[in-house]
């Protein structure tokens, strides 16, 4: 969160690679399902909708995060529609070079789905500021930041890890090494 895997997943997109953005995968197709905004709003009530009907995401976030059981009750809601997501396009595309962003990778144990795990880090005051700069305060970024395994625990377990302290550039030739690094399979 914050340290740039969805910048690394574009670059990686650019050179060919196709590309699931868990994230907008969740807010686009999971949070807008009905069955997903019946079980929403049958736990949580209307406050978190939108005039729309739709999911407010940052009032539900705010729910999920103040209550461990809130937040794990909405991940076992909408993983298994995302895996579900997962498995569909990997099956209509089985040889294709794929680059899917998975925020809680390790969390959920997830390491056997993918061929190498590539980690995207850096400094935490780094990350805070782009999470400030995306418009969540301070506070509220160490909350969600708290909720995930150190990012020391994800770099010793990743494969490849990409250091996004410096600038795009030196972000971009980082990504260039590692595809050279990757074996061609497609």
């Amino acid at each position: 969160m914050g340290c740039g895997k969805s910048t690394v997943a574009g670059m990686l997109a650019e050179a060919g690679f196709l590309r699931i953005d868990s994230d907008a995968l969740v807010k686009n197709h999971v949070l807008t399902h009905p069955e997903v905004c019946a079980a929403v709003r049958a736990r949580f009530g209307p406050d978190v909708f939108n005039r729309d009907g739709t999911i407010d995401r940052s009032l539900l976030a705010e729910r999920v995060f103040a209550s461990e059981a809130d937040r794990l009750w909405l991940e076992e809601l909408t993983h298994p529609r995302v895996f579900d997501y997962w498995r569909g396009q990997l099956e209509a595309a089985p040889t294709a070079n794929w680059v899917i962003e998975v925020p809680l990778l390790f969390e959920k144990q997830l390491e056997n789905w993918f061929d190498f795990i590539v980690c995207v880090a850096c400094s935490p005051a780094q990350q805070l500021a782009r999470l400030e700069q995306k418009g969540l305060p301070g506070p509220l970024a160490e909350q969600r930041i708290s909720k995930q395994l150190p990012l020391a625990h994800k770099t010793e377990h990743s494969d490849f890890v990409l250091w996004n302290d410096g600038s795009t550039e030196f972000l971009r030739a980082q990504v260039a090494t590692l595809i050279a690094a990757l074996p061609q399979t497609a």
